[in-house]
């Protein structure tokens, strides 16, 4: 099993930039999928994001596709989330998630709150 513990988020101006963390405990960490939800208000959780185990493979949402960069660290068992040219839009609560298997959610972070003004 493994702990996750978001940080980073916080209030920007729209076109700003923010770099979320997310710290993994438990097992090794290189043996998990690694990847980032959001959540806005009134609206169902939108998967962004997710970065393979071996890092060499990425996938990103239309939604923040060119302005959203996964990436981890095996070595600091974080994965981060790289958001630039932000949008009011992009104002929601961002989940870290880690799967055994690629693309599998099983274990959730307890969210971080992003928002973004105009």
């Amino acid at each position: 099993q493994v702990q996750l513990v978001e940080s980073g988020g916080g209030l920007v101006q729209a076109g700003g930039s923010l770099r979320l963390s997310c710290a993994a405990s438990g097992r090794t960490f290189s043996l998990y999928f690694m990847g980032w939800f959001r959540q806005a208000p009134g609206k169902s959780r939108e998967f962004l994001t997710g970065i393979r185990r071996s890092g060499g493979d990425t996938y990103y949402a239309d939604s923040v596709k060119g302005r959203f960069t996964i990436s981890r660290d095996n070595a600091k068992n974080t994965v981060y989330l790289q958001m630039n040219s932000l949008k009011p839009e992009d104002t929601a609560v961002y989940y870290c998630v880690a799967g055994e298997r690629d693309y599998d959610y099983d274990y959730w972070g307890q969210g971080t709150q992003v928002t973004v003004s105009s």
